[in-house]
């Protein structure tokens, strides 16, 4: 018998299994568990195919389309199972469509049409499995829900009679499936797929997106102002010359309402629509985004322009980056739709600030304002006090700004010639004034451009800039006094400079002649020199440091 100290000196012995004995036992067991799974999952898949073929073959056998449902709607936790089931059912209904199965005639037997109404209620049950897909599974799974949905309502409006064919029946069979693709930012792969797969290429479907998507804002404006920036972003998904099109030929469906044949209905849905988003409060973000595509994606669609106006003119009136923003469409108005805004310049006049040169959007602004202001026909007047005032702001710009305002006022007085006057005017008593100066005629706190005297005085700020500390900004300031032998200068080239630009610029440059340098180290900068001969430094002689 052991004694105690040999018991506890002696390993507890413990009993083995299998899986200690053969590691690989307990690798077995797992494989044989999902061969187990993949197993089950094949013959789920067989029996669903052979209630599929049992449905269609007989009548006898349409109550097994309730299982057909019930594997349908188990997408959250057997999502093969349930798409497998999705797609049979599709292949069934569609089948019992074409075959009149689910029709309803005025001569039909009353059981007939009891077992017609049964199928039909089936169906919705079904495309209530599909839209509960589409929402709540991966992008897979949505992908092909939304084309069953599509088939599906393809079938429905092509064979089955009255009411099912007809306008009212096809707007709510999409506007199931537009408010669900519009429900979640989350859904924004499966938003453009139906977009590009569908609402572009067919001309019905997107006549019954537009009249969709007016309907939810009438029936529950508040929640689609919680979904503006999806519905934006819908609509800016849309190509800008399908508003051009002459005709509506390319459908979908066979059977569509003769108002999808008018391109003047769908315009004014799509102007409905727009009216209806601008209609609602809207952040600063999103009237940025809609005056970006304004001119794109916005106007195309409008058969009364006049209704933009009051969009357009408060957005140029908020100042700022929108002021920035509405310009674009505020002049396309204007020059192609022959729209008239008044104060039109003289607003623009008013957005040249000391911020506009130190803004994220220079290269845009100067853009625009070279458009505008391009026309021959515009006064002289008008066209001194912008070249005056931007030039007197480059004093107080960066070089990035300057070298942006030098080539645009070149290429203004190279149009506008009546201004030159601005850089040879050699006024009166010149002695005196060089050495007393003069008051500038020209009023910068003038908000009429027209009011400013800039045309009196003259261009003195580009000539100081001719000193520029910075290499660049001197030589280029130098073409306005030299001869106007350049055509124009094209902007740009000089739009996208920036401090980091024009620094790289220079330090890439081959030195050709090395620059004078001190070659021997002062001893004493702030105090004085002990050697007397070579005497103190400039700071000593004009600070005391002691």
């Amino acid at each position: 018998m052991p004694t105690a100290i040999e018991a506890i000196a002696k390993p507890a012995k413990r009993k083995r299994h299998d899986a200690d004995l053969n590691p690989q036992v307990g690798h077995r067991s797992k494989t044989r568990k999902i061969e187990k799974d993949v197993s089950q999952r094949q013959n789920t898949e067989e029996e669903i195919l052979l209630l599929e073929g049992e449905i269609t073959q007989s009548r006898k056998h349409y109550n097994k389309i309730t299982i057909l449902l019930d594997y349908c709607k188990k997408y959250q936790t057997q999502s093969k199972t349930s798409i497998t089931a999705a797609v049979a059912l599709c292949r069934v209904f569609c089948r019992l469509i074409a075959i009149g199965s689910m029709s309803q005639p005025r001569e039909m037997a009353e059981n007939e049409k009891l077992i017609a109404q049964w199928l039909r209620a089936q169906c919705d049950s079904y495309r209530d499995s599909l839209l509960g897909i589409l929402l709540d599974s991966n992008p897979g799974m949505q992908s092909t829900a939304l084309t069953l949905l599509m088939r599906l309502q393809k079938e429905m409006s092509d064979n089955l009679d009255e009411p099912f064919h007809d306008q009212r029946r096809n707007e709510v069979g999409f506007c199931r499936i537009i408010a669900s693709v519009t429900s979640s930012n989350s859904m924004e792969l499966i938003r453009e797929e139906f977009v590009k797969k569908y609402v572009q290429s067919y001309d019905d479907v997107r006549y019954y997106t537009l009249a969709c998507l007016n309907h939810l804002f009438k029936e529950d404006e508040e929640e689609c102002s919680d979904r503006l920036d999806i519905i934006i972003s819908l609509l800016a998904m849309l190509e800008p010359n399908t508003a051009e099109k002459q005709s509506m030929e390319n459908f979908y469906q066979k059977k569509v309402n003769p108002k999808v044949h008018n391109v003047t209905a769908h315009k004014k849905l799509a102007q409905e629509l727009w009216m209806n988003i601008l209609g609602c409060t809207l952040s600063r973000s999103q009237r940025k985004t809609i005056l970006s595509m304004m001119t794109t994606h916005v106007v195309p669609w409008f058969t009364r322009m006049e209704l933009l106006m009051d969009f357009l003119t408060d957005s140029f009136n908020a100042g700022g980056s929108l002021s920035l923003a509405a310009l674009s469409g505020l002049f396309h108005l204007m020059q192609a739709k022959n729209l008239d805004y008044p104060q039109f310049y003289t607003k623009l006049y008013s957005l040249l600030t000391p911020e506009i040169l130190h803004s994220k959007h220079r290269s845009r602004f100067f853009r625009l304002l070279d458009t505008f202001l391009s026309s021959t026909h515009l006064p002289a007047a008008l066209v001194a006090s912008f070249i005056k005032r931007l030039s007197r702001l480059t004093l107080g710009a960066p070089p990035s700004g300057i070298v942006v305002v030098v080539p645009w006022v070149y290429n203004l007085l190279r149009n506008h010639s009546s201004c030159t006057f601005m850089i040879h005017r050699r006024p009166e008593y010149s002695e005196f004034i060089e050495g007393e100066g003069m008051d500038d005629p020209f009023n910068m706190a003038e908000s009429d451009p027209m009011e400013t005297r800039a045309f009196d005085s003259s261009l003195w700020e580009i000539h100081t800039l001719q000193s520029h500390y910075h290499p660049n900004v001197a030589t280029i300031a130098k073409i306005i006094s030299e001869q106007f032998t350049k055509q124009a200068y094209n902007l740009e080239d000089f739009l996208d400079h920036s401090y980091s630009s024009m620094l790289g610029a220079e330090l890439s440059k081959e030195i050709k002649k090395p620059p004078v340098i001190e070659y021997e180290i002062p001893k004493k900068i702030f105090f004085s020199n002990p050697d007397p001969a070579k005497g103190d430094s400039l700071l000593v002689r004009l600070w005391d440091f002691s």
